[in-house]
């Protein structure tokens, strides 16, 4: 899995503008309750390669009750749509990025977090935020690849 990931990276670095020039650039729109437009992409896909928009720990309602397990519960939950939403899951997840409110919860987000990944844990980076959108305790992003 390491290889492959470090094989993604290299054609990245070295095929970045062929990528941005070429017509395998997908973008998905992200909209908010009642279809309000917001101003980024829910996914963008790169050939086999989907990077998703941060997600928050919300529902319909607003955010996930529970405190920063629940939030982080649900984020990966949102997360896990969105994979599935445009071709891919959490298992092919290869990146994930979290920030959090507060670096103290790092232990408890780190406890959900573990349940939605088998054995094959995506690279992580984990850094504290001054605030979040909406109030949120914890936001997730994630790079996973479409299998075929």
């Amino acid at each position: 899995m390491y290889k492959r990931f470090l094989a993604i990276i290299v054609v990245l670095v070295f095929t970045g503008p062929a990528f941005a020039q070429s017509n395998d650039v997908e973008f998905f729109p992200a909209s908010g309750p009642g279809g309000m437009v917001l101003p980024f992409s829910d996914a963008v896909r790169v050939g086999n390669l989907l990077f998703l928009s941060g997600k928050l720990g919300t529902t319909a309602d607003g955010l996930a009750p529970g405190g920063i397990a629940g939030e982080t519960r649900q984020a990966l939950e949102n997360i896990r749509v969105s994979l599935e939403r445009h071709g891919s899951s959490m298992d092919q997840v290869v990146k994930c990025t979290v920030f959090l409110a507060d670096m103290a919860e790092w232990e408890q987000m780190n406890e959900v977090y573990m349940t939605f990944f088998g054995n094959n844990l995506p690279a992580r980076s984990a850094l504290g935020a001054s605030g979040l959108a909406l109030g949120a305790r914890v936001e997730i992003e994630c790079i996973g690849v479409i299998p075929g």
